[in-house]
């Protein structure tokens, strides 16, 4: 539960940054829209619910759950880079490697996990747990996800705002940038 008299602005200030540079919503906005145009549409609220969800759950149970499952967070931060590499393949290709039979999923896959609340989000999750209280970090994670739903909800008028040319150019960017970002999770986690 959160204390709200033992709240410590500057440590919810640092950790909502964090999480919103991790999270990298805004960055996603081409990964959003594309995965909105494949499905016919993205379930605003559902995948803001489970990418929330999914962060306080591990931020209270991440180390056990991967260590119930025989799993160490390299692993897991591997799998989720070659997910994202996928991803990134596809905005840069235009090619479709997911192929959704129900559209209703793509709200959890790829959108909630790994795209929001991935393999990145959840290793810096426990590493802010072990300099930060629990409950600003809760702060934070509350924070970043009312503005994840915001820019999921106005996707629509995102793209017009952009255009048909300004999304093309915008999405083979950030894939090149996802594209580095899922080497970089997978070279740090490997050693290579």
């Amino acid at each position: 539960m959160i204390n709200f008299l033992s709240l410590d602005g500057k440590q919810i200030l640092t950790v909502t940054m964090i999480l919103f540079a991790i999270i990298d919503i805004i960055g996603s906005i081409p990964v959003v829209i594309a995965l909105r145009q494949k499905a016919g549409r993205i379930q605003s609220g559902k995948a803001t619910l489970v990418s929330g969800g999914l962060m306080v759950v591990f931020l209270y149970l991440g180390d056990e759950l991967l260590k119930l499952i025989g799993l160490d967070n390299a692993s897991f931060a591997i799998a989720g880079s070659l997910v994202i590499f996928v991803i990134a393949m596809e905005m840069i290709l235009g090619v479709t490697f997911f192929k959704e039979e129900h559209t209703d999923t793509v709200s959890i896959v790829p959108l909630a996990f790994p795209l929001i609340a991935g393999a990145g989000t959840m290793t810096t999750l426990l590493s802010l747990k072990s300099e930060y209280d629990t409950q600003n970090i809760l702060v934070g994670i509350i924070i970043n996800m009312c503005f994840v739903f915001l820019v999921l909800k106005n996707t629509t008028r995102i793209e017009h705002l952009l255009g048909q040319s300004g999304l093309h150019v915008l999405r083979k960017a950030f894939g090149i940038i996802l594209l580095a970002i899922a080497i970089k999770l997978f070279r740090s986690n490997t050693g290579i």
